[in-house]
């Protein structure tokens, strides 16, 4: 029979401890196969990653980058991506996907980051606790978690804050670390929760990269390849679907239905 280990679902006191015990033990494990620490892809200032991670949403890498040069080059400054006419800003990130909705999110986040602050620039947010920094751009319509936290991380602020895209997400769920019918946004709260306090920006990477890499190399989201999965030992999705049983948490049970949310919903 498949080990059992505790699910989340209704979640005594005790339990946390156990589940951040075992997403320790999978961060330990997967850091061993895809290598840490991880060497972090940006550099940027934090108010060009906050574009590039509004650009990013269900968009592909190569796409997203595509859509910053143009709109960067296109347009030399945020004040004039702001100020600049919907279409022309829509025409110059067509590489993403919903440009038709992105433009118009994008500007008015500039706008009111203009009325916040006075200038387009968020540097100050490192004076900030990683909570309130993170309360900061999730209280601009449009940001979300995913977002506030990438924002946070990815730039050169190098903030101790956990972003969780789509594959993270799946594979915590089959690894039955947050209930299931958790979404992404709800999610956050509830991975962060299981990270050592003591984690620097740097483990915290790692710890989301290395789960967004075994989504994209072993959990996919058809067809899982869980006979090889390096955490089998500590998924009970997985244990159950090599021994023939068709299980998987991304499943809606008959009866329920998720949320029906826009493409560019703030949980992002």
């Amino acid at each position: 029979m498949p080990t059992k280990h505790p699910s989340p679902l209704l979640e005594p006191s005790s339990n946390l401890d156990a589940l951040k015990s075992k997403a320790l033990e999978v961060h330990h494990v997967l850091c061993g196969v895809y290598g840490c620490p991880v060497a972090f892809f940006s550099d940027d200032d934090p108010m060009s990653n906050l574009v590039s991670n509004l650009l990013s949403h269900r968009t592909k890498n190569a796409d997203t980058a595509r859509a910053f040069k143009s709109l960067t080059v296109r347009f030399p400054t945020w004040e004039a991506v702001r100020d600049a006419d919907a279409l022309e800003v829509r025409q110059a990130i067509s590489a993403s996907t919903w440009p038709e909705q992105k433009a118009p999110r994008i500007q008015a986040v500039l706008r009111e980051i203009t009325a916040r602050v006075g200038a387009l620039e968020l540097d100050f947010l490192a004076d900030l606790s990683v909570r309130e920094a993170r309360d900061w751009l999730k209280s601009i319509p449009g940001v979300g978690p995913k977002t506030s936290a990438a924002t946070l991380l990815f730039s050169k602020l190098r903030m101790p804050a956990m972003p969780v895209d789509s594959h993270h997400h799946r594979v915590a769920l089959r690894l039955e670390l947050i209930p299931a019918g958790t979404d992404v946004g709800p999610s956050h709260a509830l991975l962060e929760r299981l990270l050592p306090l003591e984690w620097d920006f740097q483990k915290v990477y790692d710890h989301h990269e290395v789960f967004m890499l075994h989504g994209q190399q072993c959990c996919y989201f058809a067809n899982p390849a869980c006979s090889r999965c390096a955490v089998l030992s500590l998924c009970p999705t997985g244990q159950a679907r090599v021994q023939g049983e068709d299980v998987d948490p991304l499943k809606v049970p008959v009866g329920r239905s998720r949320s029906k949310k826009g493409p560019l919903e703030a949980s992002s």
